[in-house]
């Protein structure tokens, strides 16, 4: 199965290059960080903190944007784009699983997001360490966050897997891709602000805020990211929030983690009730 998967998981690499969605991945996201880094260079004499660090806030929060739009995008043609283009049954014909065909396009796809946010992010990175004279101050930030932007990208891709899943016109997938993000990204964020601007200071804000962003796997990411960095309120405006959380942060990663295993063992399920 292992080799099934592997081969699967080149083929989708070798149509991502040919595509050009590596490049426009990697275009896409070193051009955002390169604006953030330079922009968000300018308040570390404020706050005292590394420059590095500041652009690694800053690329946390384009990545909750970005990264998930990318993996959905690169997703929602996996399988319906099989069905419409009639060469599912020929796929299925072979002796591959199923579930090695989720796991082979899953990773063949992850591999694409992996290479543009390492590249994407790791050009504006090294922007920042040169106009900060070579100081490399942050760099574990850094590299903690490509690993997590990856398993984020993960999830998505997880996800979007499941719309391709469930439809077999590549449009009503793409339309679902991009409800998903529109959902998980833009409106949960608010519907969550408006509740709690109407009780700043009830039971919700305390106790159902809190885990209503584990829930989400855009707000885990972020949850993590901007808390580890422990860089002050004022420079992320979130470090203060995260020591009044009745978990330890670390639980945001087991939410990543859960969001990866559960959206894959549902994308095969529905998989397999689909007939070519």
């Amino acid at each position: 199965m292992i080799g099934h998967i592997t081969a699967i998981a080149a083929t989708e690499i070798r149509i991502g290059f040919r595509n050009r969605w590596v490049l426009l991945a990697t275009a896409i996201l070193a051009l955002f960080a390169l604006v953030l880094a330079f922009l968000g260079s300018a308040p570390t004499g404020d706050v005292k903190v590394a420059p590095l660090t500041i652009t690694v806030a800053s690329l946390a929060t384009l990545s909750v944007y970005l990264v998930p739009l990318i993996a959905l995008l690169l997703a929602f043609d996996s399988i319906a784009g099989e069905v419409e283009r009639g060469t599912l049954p020929l796929l299925l014909a072979t002796p591959v699983s199923r579930s090695a065909v989720i796991l082979g396009k899953a990773l063949g796809q992850l591999a694409i997001v992996a290479v543009a946010i390492v590249i994407g992010y790791g050009i504006a990175a090294l922007a920042v360490i040169a106009m900060a004279g070579g100081a490399t101050d942050g760099l574990s930030a850094l590299l903690r966050l490509l690993a997590t932007s990856i398993a984020l990208g993960a999830a998505f891709i997880a996800i979007g897997t499941i719309a391709s899943a469930s439809v077999r016109q590549t449009g009503t997938a793409a339309a679902l891709a991009v409800g998903i993000w529109l959902v998980a990204v833009v409106l949960y964020d608010l519907g969550l602000l408006g509740a709690l601007v109407a009780d700043p200071d009830g039971v919700f804000a305390r106790t159902a805020f809190p885990f209503l962003l584990l829930a989400n796997p855009a707000d885990a990411f972020r949850l993590y990211n901007l808390a580890a960095l422990d860089i002050g309120a004022e420079a992320t405006g979130f470090a203060g929030a995260s020591a009044a959380l009745p978990f330890p942060v670390e639980t945001a990663l087991l939410s990543l983690g859960i969001w990866i295993v559960a959206a894959l063992g549902a994308a095969s399920i529905v998989f397999r009730r689909l007939e070519p």
